[in-house]
């Protein structure tokens, strides 16, 4: 996110080109960089193609989503990644990454850290699963099936992108109508000790197991600690999703930061709990 003016250049990827073909472990998708992200979810389930549909409206373009290692409802990109292609900025040169090169982690990979603004990249190469299994494990999603009368064990791919379509619609606001950079936070993890510390206190504390850890629902947190619908000034906090930081009245990007500084530093008082932030901040 921008916290000032950008003092420097800034060029949009708008590369083009998208094939998606059958292969003997189901299918393959070559995307470039400047593709849509939601579209080619679309574009594969409109087909009967499974494996993207969890990941359906998240805003952005193809190329961005190694980055950040976008993830929604149980599904990771690293989880249908295969390669990328991208170009050297001091050099101009082209270079392949495989799954192992880009060092993913829960929203995180090397071009957030070692390789930060080193490298554009220019295409990015998935694989979908020929024996493709619906995830629907959190109850969102399970709540949504159950309404619509869906068969909860066998949903398609479409229903169930449209499930997360609804959703994400119904609870986040358009960047295009109210300007925000989505999620703003990392679900915290935390061992064990720290979770049934916090569920003793909290019984409603919304968590899942990662590995011998706990992955906390950030949202809940701010919600919890009484900062959804807050408003400061120009920015604030969204009314249907605390995890969410707006900024409707166009205020300095640093008006944003020193509320999530504030928020962070609130969550860390009442819960023990470290919140850290999803976006990369510029300048």
């Amino acid at each position: 996110m921008l916290t000032d003016d950008f003092p420097g250049l800034v060029i949009q990827v708008d590369l083009r080109g998208l094939l998606i073909e059958p292969n003997s472990q189901g299918h393959t998708i070559e995307a470039a960089a400047g593709e849509n992200w939601h579209q080619l979810v679309m574009a594969t389930v409109n087909s009967g193609i499974g494996g993207l549909e969890n990941l359906a409206l998240i805003p952005g373009k193809i190329g961005a989503a190694p980055i950040q290692n976008i993830g929604a409802y149980g599904i990771e990109l690293c989880d249908r990644f295969t390669s990328l292609q991208a170009m050297e900025v001091a050099t101009g040169e082209l270079h392949d990454f495989t799954k192992d090169d880009c060092g993913f982690a829960y929203r995180d990979s090397v071009f957030k850290g070692r390789l930060r603004d080193q490298y554009i990249i220019t295409q990015v190469n998935l694989q979908l699963p020929q024996d493709w299994q619906p995830r629907v494990d959190y109850p969102a999603l399970r709540q949504y099936i159950s309404q619509h009368n869906w068969d909860a064990n066998h949903p398609t791919p479409t229903q169930i992108a449209q499930a997360v379509t609804d959703i994400r619609s119904n609870k986040l606001p358009l960047p295009t109508e109210i300007p925000n950079a989505g999620s703003f936070f990392k679900n915290p993890v935390v061992d064990t000790d720290l979770y049934q510390s916090l569920k003793a206190e909290h019984p409603d504390l919304v968590a899942f197991a990662a590995g011998e850890d706990w992955k906390l629902a950030a949202g809940w947190l701010i919600d919890r600690a009484g900062w959804r619908g807050l408003r400061r000034s120009a920015v604030g906090v969204h009314e249907r999703q605390a995890l969410v930081l707006i900024n409707p009245g166009r205020g300095a990007g640093r008006e944003l930061v020193q509320l999530a500084q504030d928020i962070a530093a609130d969550i860390h008082s009442k819960f023990g709990v470290s919140l850290e932030p999803e976006p990369r901040f510029y300048p």
